[in-house]
């Protein structure tokens, strides 16, 4: 990789996340302008896209995020729901403007509208879903960077990083290096130390998965509770073995004056005078 510095090469664990993610899956189309992306094609028509040349714009994309001075003047934006949640984690890590679903005509062009913004670049993460967003972009001259499929347009689009934007794993974790890459050109995190930011919070997850591990959280501690208190009253239970045994006792011994009552009883009634 001569087009970047030496210290801006991938690691062999970069490689095999962008392997393990199929980053490197494209569509069976191919746009004329993705051609120098496109590695081979495979037999059933699936196109491969050069890794190496993705960590290249991942890099080219970074360099030019870390040159922003404020981190509020970017913009990253996604209208499909796989990159939603991404969107939203690299805008709470890198302090940009994270914009998750439908994108409002307007936002960029109309200074009336609410959601009005007046960003200096944005990061779209597909090119066809988030048209709307590189076409206003277009007009008010605002550079745009988009994670691109093999058959993703690539009109008005400045930097396109070449990755399977329709895998909810891949496309998380191209915003993840991205994130961590501007904040080591920021020098917020060094490049010899491991970000303790997990890949897996920018995945895209089904809102049954989520409530399926809160139920599992939730359980847990009600079933230790219960196997606590079961083994409490086992032991109540043994202990007081002995009380059961006395308060019998205490029962028989007690029940003698009933005869008694009884002779009173027939002594005081007038039934036999």
């Amino acid at each position: 990789m001569s087009h970047i510095p030496a210290c801006l090469n991938p690691t062999e664990e970069d490689i095999q996340l962008l392997l393990s993610a199929k980053a490197h899956l494209g569509a069976q189309n191919v746009d004329s302008h993705m051609l120098p992306y496109v590695y081979q094609r495979r037999d059933d028509g699936i196109n491969i896209i050069n890794v190496v040349k993705t960590w290249e714009k991942l890099v080219l994309a970074a360099r030019v995020i870390a040159a922003i001075e404020d981190p509020q003047d970017v913009c990253v934006i996604s209208s499909r729901s796989f990159g939603q949640r991404a969107v939203l984690k690299y805008g709470i890590h890198t302090g940009a403007q994270g914009l998750a679903g439908r994108f409002t005509p307007g936002n960029f062009t109309n200074y009336i509208t609410r959601k009005f913004k007046e960003p200096r670049l944005i990061v779209v993460a597909d090119p066809r879903e988030d048209s709307q967003a590189i076409r206003e972009a277009s007009y008010v001259n605002i550079p745009v960077i988009a994670f691109c499929n093999t058959d993703s347009p690539l009109e008005h689009v400045d930097i396109a990083i070449p990755l399977n934007n329709s895998s909810k794993h891949a496309i998380g974790l191209g915003f993840w290096l991205l994130a961590r890459e501007v904040l080591r050109l920021r020098g917020t995190l060094s490049r010899k130390e491991s970000w303790d930011i997990m890949v897996d919070l920018y995945f895209f997850r089904e809102a049954e998965e989520v409530e399926k591990d809160q139920e599992a959280i939730t359980e847990k501690p009600t079933e230790g509770n219960w196997e606590q208190t079961t083994e409490g009253a086992d032991a109540a239970a043994l202990a007081n073995a002995g009380n059961w045994e006395a308060t019998e006792g205490d029962w028989a011994e007690g029940a003698a004056p009933a005869a008694d009552w009884a002779a009173e009883g027939a002594a005081n009634s007038g039934w036999t005078a």
